[in-house]
């Protein structure tokens, strides 16, 4: 029972100066998206993207306020490269058709063989498949939160179509659709991840192996949340608690048909990574609050609303004032990545060298104070005259210097002359 010391009506100017956080929070994202523009949704990729690099605030208040990464790279004339071609996704969504035929039969039956613990797969059309339809993001996580009770209370197989999750990222709710999850008679939940890349001879690529891993790792954490909700509401003498499996189940076409494949992801490394590093993500709030009150992305786009009408000097203002992590693992996950690694080139930093390379250096940040450093005779100044660089008794100066003097003896060696050396006399052979 709550207590008050005043148990008065508080009084409605009182009410109305009362600062509402949340609703603040969303007209300063609106803000920085710009007038009318709608918030672009984040997806697991994405955020397994953004927590590889929790130390980016830039992508973080980004991704947290719905900007248009892609678009704002394009205005800014650093467009980024890459993306699923057509065909490919074409060929996703034709096997993920496939798949789920005839009520997720295949799916449920390659569940229970590889996730099963020893459950047999259901006859075909007993699986419980619920209508996961609801109106916007929140009520169609509302729909898939109660879906996930019902079927935890109900027992037996469950199969959800395109469910919806939320999870908390950096202070701002994300809205998350995996490709299917599936509630198992002894109470556990599994993410299944529907991917068109091939599994040939039961193996597939690592890296895409291992970025599914990593997307799943998203997926499961926000399951985690609804699992503690159900978990509340389940009676204690209950058979089965609710609970998310530490492994997911990884659905490919079998060598080059278009038939299924499938293998368990082991997603506890990933679990605990992912869950450490979004934990550190500064939230979007305090981001947003450091921020000068003018500051804003929006492009001002044309009539065609895609041509971007704002110049790009002032876009390129905006996006410095929130400061970035670069590395050049960034290249293949953001779609800022090439304006951020222009911007590291001219400033010198160590960052676009690779993050072994910048911590190898230890305080040296820029080009220009490692080349100080190895010189060691203090010809060089580093570019920015606040900076503190290594000094002589840096171990990373001392093996800068080492590493100097070795290069300067074998360019010394390489260039010094080969003595000529005399020819052999010949030794006629004698005459028989």
């Amino acid at each position: 029972m709550n207590v008050f010391r005043d148990s008065r009506p508080e009084p409605a100017a009182a009410r109305e100066a009362r600062p509402r956080p949340a609703a603040g929070l969303r007209a300063r994202l609106a803000e920085l998206r710009g007038p009318g523009v709608p918030p672009r949704p984040l997806d697991a990729r994405a955020l397994a993207a953004l927590a590889a690099n929790p130390g980016c605030r830039r992508r973080a208040l980004l991704d947290g306020a719905g900007v248009d990464k892609a678009a704002l790279a394009r205005a800014l004339g650093s467009p980024a490269p890459f993306g699923q071609s057509q065909f490919a996704i074409a060929r996703g969504h034709s096997f993920e058709a496939r798949v789920k035929a005839d009520g997720g039969a295949e799916l449920i039956r390659l569940a229970a063989e590889h996730l099963g613990g020893g459950t047999e797969a259901p006859e075909p059309g007993a699986a419980a498949t619920p209508d996961l339809s609801a109106a916007g993001p929140q009520g169609r996580a509302a729909r898939t939160a109660l879906a996930l009770r019902e079927a935890a209370a109900r027992g037996g197989w469950t199969l959800l179509d395109h469910p919806m999750l939320a999870l908390d990222v950096a202070g701002s709710p994300a809205y998350l659709e995996p490709d299917a999850v599936v509630v198992r008679p002894d109470g556990v939940w599994s993410v299944i991840e529907i991917k068109s890349f091939p599994m040939i001879d039961g193996t597939a690529d690592t890296a895409k192996v291992g970025a599914a891993a990593r997307q799943s790792a998203v997926y499961a954490l926000a399951l985690e949340q609804v699992a503690e909700q159900v978990a509340r509401h389940t009676p204690e003498g209950a058979e089965h608690a609710p609970r998310v499996g530490d492994r997911a189940l990884l659905v490919c076409p079998k060598d080059f048909s278009n038939l299924p494949a499938a293998a368990p992801v082991d997603l506890r490394k990933q679990l605990a990574t992912t869950r450490r590093q979004l934990a550190r993500l500064t939230r979007v709030d305090e981001l947003a609050a450091a921020l000068p009150e003018d500051t804003t992305f929006d492009l001002r786009l044309a009539d065609d609303g895609k041509t971007a009408t704002r110049p790009a000097e002032e876009l390129a203002e905006a996006v410095e004032s929130v400061g970035a992590a670069y590395a050049p693992e960034c290249l293949a996950a953001c779609e800022l990545a090439f304006h951020c690694r222009g911007r590291a080139r001219e400033a010198g930093l160590v960052e676009s060298l690779g993050r072994g390379v910048r911590g190898e250096l230890g305080g040296l940040r820029t080009v220009g104070e490692v080349l100080a450093a190895a010189s060691g005779n203090g010809e060089r100044t580093p570019p920015d005259p606040a900076s503190t660089y290594a000094t002589d008794a840096d171990p990373a100066a001392e093996a800068l210097r080492r590493a100097a003097a070795l290069r300067a003896e074998a360019l010394a060696a390489a260039s010094a002359p080969v003595p000529a050396q005399a020819p052999a006399p010949r030794e006629e052979a004698e005459c028989r």
